[in-house]
């Protein structure tokens, strides 16, 4: 099978993060584009076959739960870093999406492979979400904030001590894109050696 080469080089390149504020409003994904979007994520490369990625999608009321879990949490466990306005954004940011789905690392149980590894499998799955939103013309964005490192978080998302939850990926209809990005010069960062 044949793919179009300059058709991936633009999905690849112009894939940008579009953050909860730019949703449209009341804009609704269906939930089988959503399903084709994580499937896509489930083909990530993973050392030794684990498929270490686990994906908690909340979406509907679901996000209302969501939202009173990451604030209640928050306040609970912050003490004296509490800060209002960051409490008023984990209960509001997830209602902006039309999906909202946890990012999760599920510890191979052998434990055979290094947790790096694991990590950089999970995170290959998220590049896969990031292209697949990009190409169904929806707006996208992972975040590591609010709760992700809070260990009392693990339970709910059914995870154990060995596990790690990575973050959250809005998704929702884009009602501002996101500007033009560059990147520095690819001789910064490549180096050849031919000889």
């Amino acid at each position: 099978m044949t793919y179009d080469p300059v058709s991936i080089n633009h999905l690849i390149r112009h894939r940008r993060s579009v953050f909860p504020k730019q949703f449209a409003e009341g804009g609704h994904v269906d939930d089988a584009i959503v399903a084709e979007i994580l499937e896509n994520a489930t083909w990530a490369p993973s050392h030794g076959k684990t498929e270490p990625w686990k994906f908690v999608v909340f979406t509907g009321e679901g996000l209302n739960a969501f939202a009173r879990f990451q604030g209640e949490l928050y306040k609970e466990t912050s003490g004296e870093k509490f800060r209002e306005a960051t409490y008023r954004g984990l209960q509001e940011n997830p209602l902006r999406a039309s999906h909202l789905i946890a990012i999760c690392l599920k510890r191979d149980p052998n434990q055979k492979f290094p947790e790096l590894e694991e990590v950089a499998a999970v995170s290959c799955a998220v590049q896969n979400i990031y292209l697949s939103v990009a190409a169904y013309g929806l707006g996208g964005y992972w975040t590591t904030g609010g709760i992700t490192y809070n260990e009392a978080a693990k339970p709910y998302f059914g995870l154990g001590d060995a596990d790690r939850l990575m973050g959250f990926f809005y998704i929702g209809q884009v009602a501002v894109p996101s500007p033009a990005a560059t990147r520095r010069p690819i001789a910064e960062s490549v180096s050849w050696v031919r000889e």
